[in-house]
Order: C-alpha cells, then structure tokens, then sequence
C-alpha cells in the first residue's frame, strides 16, 4: 500500500480550543498515533503514564503516552485517541487505533480513508 496524507486537527479534550492543524501521514502498521511532543505540549496535552515501543528499524524505546482528541478533514467527528509523545522533529503518523476510533479504514487504490460500519459483538450481545 502506499503513503499519503490527510489533514488532522489535534485538540486539548479538556479544551478544545487548544488544537493544531497539519498533514499527518497515515500508517496502518503503527499501532498508536505519534506526535512530537513538542506539538502536544504546546496545547497542553498530558501524558499519564510511559509505553515501550517497537520502532520500524527493530530498535525499542519507551516514549510517553496521552490523550488527545483527533478530527480528520472530510470525517466531520472528533474522537479522543491514545497518542505517543515522539521526539522532537518526528514525522507525524495517524495509526490504527485512532484510524479505528474514528471509524474509518484506508481505501488502498484510492489512497483515501473511507468510513466504515462500526461492528459490536453479535447477534447475542444484542439480545
């Protein structure tokens, strides 16, 4: 599949008037969403505790982990997602779980995300 970019708006959930816009790449292959932390401390989002990674290279490091509210251009909602606070000068990378959270899944032909249906449990769990 190849790369491409959407525009995010990143936002304080606590204060949704502190946010950022800018393109961030999309990588279905990283679990988490990745911002400079510079980026996210600027409107103030806190971490709440450390995760340890497994990078692209094969190296590991421990980064620190928040939650920030996302909003992808086209998709009208915002949703709180887990984000990792990348070093400074770090790509920004939108990833599977805010890709999930947001209910929408990469369209590999058209290098575009697309909304999908929300699947909950089965047919018992709703009975």
């Amino acid at each position: 599949m190849g790369m491409f970019q959407v525009k995010v708006r990143v936002s304080n959930p606590a204060e949704p008037a502190r946010f950022f816009e800018d393109l961030f790449w999309v990588d279905t292959g990283a679990l988490y969403s990745f911002i400079p932390e510079d980026r996210l401390e600027a409107i103030g989002i806190p971490s709440f505790g450390e995760r340890t990674l497994a990078l692209a290279d094969g190296r590991t490091d421990r980064r620190r982990i928040g939650m920030a509210s996302f909003e992808v251009e086209g998709q009208g909602e915002r949703v709180p997602c887990y984000v990792i606070f990348a070093p400074k000068g770090s790509l920004q990378l939108v990833g599977a779980t805010t890709l999930e959270g947001l209910g929408v899944a990469v369209d590999p032909l058209e290098l575009k995300l697309k909304p999908i249906l929300a699947i909950i449990g089965g047919y018992r769990a709703s009975v």
